[in-house]
């Protein structure tokens, strides 16, 4: 029996080894990615204040208007029966005529 011959401390002592291992590079990646974080991120710039402009802060009547009917386009892209598959049929040759055809053969 195959079963019998199997060494079940040197199997189980493989399957805790590999599943230590799977975890120490998980880890090790973690850190790396980390690493590469800190290593390319963007220094931040000091901040210019703006000049404040009153005017361009107020939204126009047509800005509003242009961005509801883009909100209703955008939502009402789909009729009722979206969900409704349809798929076009050969009428060319029904299923009658290929078993006749068959039969021929």
């Amino acid at each position: 029996m195959m079963i019998l011959a199997t060494n079940w401390g040197n199997a189980g002592l493989m399957a805790l080894v590999s599943i230590c291992l799977v975890f120490v590079v998980l880890v090790l990646l973690i850190f790396i990615l980390k690493l590469f974080g800190v290593i390319f991120a963007e220094k931040k710039k000091a901040v210019v204040a703006a000049p404040a402009v009153a005017s361009s802060d107020e939204i126009s009547d047509e800005e509003v208007a242009a961005i509801a009917m883009a909100v209703n386009l955008f939502f009402n892209r789909h009729d009722e029966e979206s969900d409704v598959l349809t798929f076009r049929q050969n009428h060319d040759v029904s299923a009658w005529q290929v078993r006749n055809i068959h039969k021929q053969l």
